[in-house]
């Protein structure tokens, strides 16, 4: 059998990564130019004709941090805030530079992330955001329990979030449900939904509709949202560990921000062909 060639010099190189099954194609900017358009974004995120992933992230240079990260979600738009695409990309900077902690710049601000030992990635995803107009909402209101059927809590990070506290969060009809409240009209940006019940002393089982992507096995500003939310209540204290369908994040809400840790995986490396990002419309 003829062996398969394929010129690297002309195709686009990527990285699958992935935080508890919520998976990233990851581009580096800092080694070659990147153009993204929006009708590419979705090509490269079709789990037929494409990678597949529930966001995007590109990084690049900064005099600012130690890397810039852009996030695009699945259907093309972009989203300020990713906390399990920053754990892998700041685990694989931290090995590639053989630091221990790392200043990230994305549209959130300024992010922390340090080596949690174990193979565990801790980032600072920053302050909640819990007046309306900072999430935001459509008008003034009580972020901690909306005027909606289930009177779940608004809590932005970054990226707006609504949250819902269940008796059972694995008997949710997600899928409808979570696209029903996506593109509620109190949130004008749309929203992600996250359904969580309390299943022990600042333990919390969660499932996420993410904005722009669908269902998710995992997400990490979904986990800091809900934690938030969970500790305004009551329902916890501000150190929870959380269980997600893809594994467990544990999430403390401390004075300087909303820190996330757990495990991240490097999956593989390769190359888009130009062929395929000639295709793109």
């Amino acid at each position: 059998m003829r062996a398969m060639t394929l010129d690297h010099a002309t195709g686009l190189p990527f990285m699958k990564m992935h935080g508890l099954g919520n998976d990233f194609v990851v581009l580096d900017a800092r080694a070659q130019a990147v153009q993204l358009r929006e009708g590419l974004v979705r090509l490269i995120a079709d789990r037929h004709r494409g990678i597949g992933f529930d966001q995007l992230a590109v990084i690049s240079e900064t005099p600012d941090g130690d890397a810039q990260l852009l996030f695009y979600n699945a259907d093309g738009s972009t989203s300020a805030a990713c906390g399990n695409a920053t754990r892998c990309i700041a685990r694989y900077l931290m090995d590639e530079g053989g630091k221990s902690s790392l200043t990230l710049i994305t549209e959130r601000g300024k992010l922390r992330a340090l080596d949690a030992g174990g193979g565990l990635t801790s980032v600072n995803m920053g302050l909640p955001q819990l007046v309306w107009s900072d999430i935001p909402l459509a008008g003034p209101m009580d972020t901690l329990e909306l005027p909606i059927e289930g009177a779940p809590t608004a809590t932005g990070m970054g990226n707006p979030h609504c949250t819902f506290f269940v008796p059972d969060a694995d008997e949710v009809d997600l899928e409808a449900l979570g696209a029903q409240f996506e593109h509620h009209p109190l949130f004008p940006k749309r929203t992600n939904v996250q359904f969580a019940t309390v299943t022990g002393a600042d333990r919390l089982r969660m499932r996420v509709w993410e904005r722009g992507v669908g269902v998710t096995l995992a997400s990490g500003s979904s986990s800091c949202a809900t934690a938030v939310a969970a500790a305004r209540r009551g329902l916890t204290g501000r150190r929870v560990v959380i269980d997600l369908d893809g594994g467990t994040l544990e999430v403390d809400w401390r004075e300087d921000g909303v820190w996330m840790t757990g495990a991240t995986t490097h999956v593989a490396s390769g190359y888009l062909t130009q062929a395929f990002l000639d295709s793109a419309t």
